[in-house]
């Protein structure tokens, strides 16, 4: 009989994570998205049992994103990094492009 994942989640936390932990433990007591968003240590299918995969996951290329704007992903396109709008004072936000641009950024 197969073990589920709850069971096998409980006791990964109990021995290895438990063990990493006493003796490196983590940087932060919690991390969080930039929207301010709690990420949990590790996600499994536990926590998306009640969603609709298709309407809230799709597939990559097609609404609603969560899956990328590539259908192949990125096995045919780079991933690229844009810069970030907004992340201040709207002075500071164009100082710094005006200096990732003098420095030879072109995203």
């Amino acid at each position: 009989m197969a073990k589920s994942i709850k069971e096998e989640f409980e006791r990964w936390e109990k021995t290895t994570l438990k063990k990493t932990l006493s003796k490196a433990p983590e940087r932060e007591p919690s991390f969080k998205t930039t929207s301010h968003i709690e990420l949990k240590r590790l996600y499994t299918p536990l926590d998306v049992d009640d969603v609709d995969y298709c309407d809230e996951f799709g597939f990559p290329g097609e609404l609603p994103f969560t899956r990328g704007v590539q259908p192949t992903m990125y096995r045919g396109r780079f991933w690229t990094m844009r810069q970030y709008a907004g992340f201040a004072t709207p002075e500071e936000t164009n100082k710094r492009y005006k200096y990732l641009l003098e420095h030879g950024q072109t995203g």
